[in-house]
């Protein structure tokens, strides 16, 4: 496998081709290996980290520099996926400028490949300004979870026409303004369908169904590390808690018992130094 990174051109061609992307979220090192190394064609840093990592209760208390930390992590264990980090709350709302040196921040100190922002019309013109900078930009509609009080909680979104027909004059005023992929979170799969095939840019969904150009997923659902609520979108493809718990169950019942460490885990010293030692310390 090429240790080139994919670039905004590769999926944008993978798109044209109808080939499905894969996105799947990842928050420090060895996980990023491994995402990379089962061929995931892009790494998301996705705010979810304050949940899933940090323990926080949602994503508005995840700060900048929490996402730098971890986006750093992440860079450093990937080759070929496109890496991109999601600007937290109140990093880009304020204005375009402040949202500007936010971002120019995460692409400097990460090495990323992109940010993501949530929301539609109303950061036109900041997704415009980071994009004319140069940095690559996602945007992100639907259920989008820093504002979900806003929205009435976690629910699905676009159902009826002015939400529908809304989502739509959105996505289309992202890509115009230069965002190079949307992301599509809990919509009706028809309204997905239609934005995707609407839209030139590719189009990833996370509970938006099958019709998207690829999907995207927290890590931790996926191999059924999360203990907590699991939304109707996700499904679990290991039980690595499972197999995690009974290491560790197994680790402190050899330590126990002293079973563990065995001579093969132990270091030793000469017979004479070891007599000299002791007489030493008589």
């Amino acid at each position: 496998m090429s240790a080139t990174r994919l670039s905004t051109l590769d999926l944008r061609e993978m798109k044209k081709k109808n080939e499905k992307i894969t996105m799947i979220t990842a928050y420090d090192y060895p996980t990023a290996e491994l995402v990379d190394e089962a061929g995931a064609e892009i790494i998301l840093v996705g705010d979810s980290l304050g949940m899933v990592v940090l323990g926080y209760p949602d994503t508005l208390s995840v700060t900048l520099g929490e996402m730098i930390h971890h986006g750093k992590a992440v860079v450093r264990g990937s080759k070929r996926a496109f890496v991109i980090i999601d600007m937290p709350f109140l990093t880009y709302q304020v204005n375009s400028e402040e949202a500007l040196r936010n971002a120019g921040r995460t692409i400097q100190e990460t090495g990323a490949q992109g940010v993501k922002l949530e929301g539609g019309v109303e950061i036109g013109e900041t997704v415009r300004k980071i994009t004319q900078a140069g940095i690559p930009v996602v945007g992100h509609l639907g259920l989008t979870p820093q504002s979900a009080g806003q929205l009435g909680g976690f629910k699905v979104q676009g159902r009826d026409l002015q939400a529908a027909r809304k989502t739509i004059d959105d996505a289309v005023v992202l890509e115009e303004a230069g965002a190079f992929m949307l992301v599509l979170e809990c919509v009706p799969w028809q309204l997905a369908r239609v934005i995707t095939e609407k839209l030139s840019i590719p189009v990833i969904g996370i509970g938006a169904g099958k019709y998207c150009d690829g999907q995207v997923l927290v890590y931790h659902d996926v191999m059924g590390l999360y203990t907590g609520k699991r939304p109707k979108f996700v499904k679990q493809y290991a039980d690595a808690r499972t197999e995690m718990l009974r290491g560790v169950n197994n680790y402190i019942d050899a330590v126990k018992k002293v079973s563990f460490p065995g001579e093969e885990h132990t270091f030793t010293m000469p017979a004479e130094v070891l007599a000299s030692l002791l007489d030493s310390c008589q």
